[in-house]
């Protein structure tokens, strides 16, 4: 008979040497919410007030180019697609990109538009041609929204024009954001333009840290009287990605000033790093009525964190597993878990696994496991 309560082995290890430093707190940001997000573990750096529902102005337009990513994806619409602009497209109010009612731009140069001169019109005329109205593109928004996990925002419309029901957060906007340079490397590049000619009209990116720092490729700014100044911004440093939200800051500067901050500390206090290969052995443990007498245990996929800069030495992992493993076991099967810490923080817990198939054993070793596994 199989035992199924669990044994911790009595084995903490050190998974990479190096030398303790303390933990450096985060710097004071000046905005009404903020978020610092490493891309390829998604562990959060620094944050306040990041899941506080805020009006996100032209953010918007990041789930706006990604619901139209999507549609290019699937190819229910093309880059080359001329686009007829209607009246209400070209009367709305704020930034533009000065497209004119009645005449056809194509979609490849509507994103521009609104992507790099945050072009409430581009907005409106690029939801108009994939839903049929900006209302029906909004529910097209939300659905996307939900899909992604953006838990705490709903959107009305495409452009961020102020509207009551039309809020998002800090963390939900880092999370589309995210999307899109995961999912759509060859659209998010126009985030790092520097400026746009359309119409004989030239603007350049609103996002100034694109003329002071040549990591930064991205991401959005974002203005209204009532938002304050915002921005989202992403930098690629030596294969490791960041991304910032800063949210309610209070002038085009201090969004700036605000982003660089997160960045630099997260670049400079934090390492992302593998902590656990997958398939190697972290440990042999006993089978019983088994071919060989144990199997080797570890991780299916690699474990990689994003932890403090040089604490390394600090973090241990322990096992708990399965008592009474009884063969036959096939190569994957869940025997237990691992737990990984930080000073006594969990990092992660993970399922440990057979990393071989056992084979039941001689009728012999059966009877005499059974014997003794009676006996326990």
């Amino acid at each position: 008979m199989q035992h199924f309560s669990k044994i911790l082995i009595t084995l903490f290890f050190l998974l990479v040497s190096g030398t303790a430093m303390a933990v450096i707190p985060p710097p004071s940001v000046a905005a009404n919410g903020y978020l610092l997000v490493e891309m390829e573990t998604g562990q959060v750096l620094a944050e306040q007030n990041a899941s506080k529902k805020l009006e996100p102005a032209s953010l918007t337009k990041i789930m706006t180019a990604h619901v139209v990513f999507m549609e290019l994806e699937a190819k229910r619409i093309s880059l080359s697609d001329m686009v007829l602009i209607s009246e209400k497209a070209w009367r709305t109010q704020g930034s533009k990109m000065f497209i004119e009612v009645n005449k056809e731009v194509s979609v490849e140069d509507l994103l521009k538009g609104l992507i790099i001169q945050s072009g409430n019109d581009a907005a409106i005329a690029l939801a108009e041609h994939v839903a049929g109205s900006e209302e029906a593109f909004a529910t097209l928004m939300n659905q996307e929204a939900k899909k992604l996990g953006m838990k705490d925002s709903h959107f009305t419309n495409s452009s961020g024009l102020l509207d009551e029901n039309h809020y998002t957060t800090a963390r939900d906007i880092a999370l589309v954001t995210m999307a899109s340079i995961r999912d759509f490397p060859e659209y998010y590049k126009w985030y790092s333009e520097r400026d746009f000619t359309f119409n004989e009209i030239k603007q350049d990116n609103r996002n100034t840290l694109l003329w002071q720092d040549a990591t930064i490729d991205g991401v959005k700014t974002g203005h209204t009287e009532a938002a304050g100044y915002c921005l989202v911004s992403s930098a690629l440093r030596d294969g490791r990605r960041l991304v910032s939200v800063i949210m309610g800051a209070q002038s085009t500067s201090a969004r700036a000033t605000e982003s660089r901050k997160l960045l630099n500390y997260g670049f400079r206090f934090y390492v992302t790093k593998k902590l656990l290969s997958a398939n190697k052995p972290l440990q042999k443990v006993k089978v019983w009525k088994g071919a060989t007498e144990t199997i080797d245990v570890g991780i299916a996929k690699d474990l990689v964190q994003t932890i403090p800069h040089d604490s390394t030495d600090k973090i241990k992992a322990s096992l708990t597993v399965d008592a009474s493993l009884v063969a036959p076991i096939s190569k994957g099967t869940r025997l237990g878990s691992v737990k990984v810490t930080l000073d006594d923080k969990t990092l992660a817990t993970l399922p440990l696994v057979a990393l071989s198939d056992v084979e039941s054993g001689s009728i012999f070793v059966v009877i005499k496991d059974s014997v003794l596994l009676m006996l326990q």
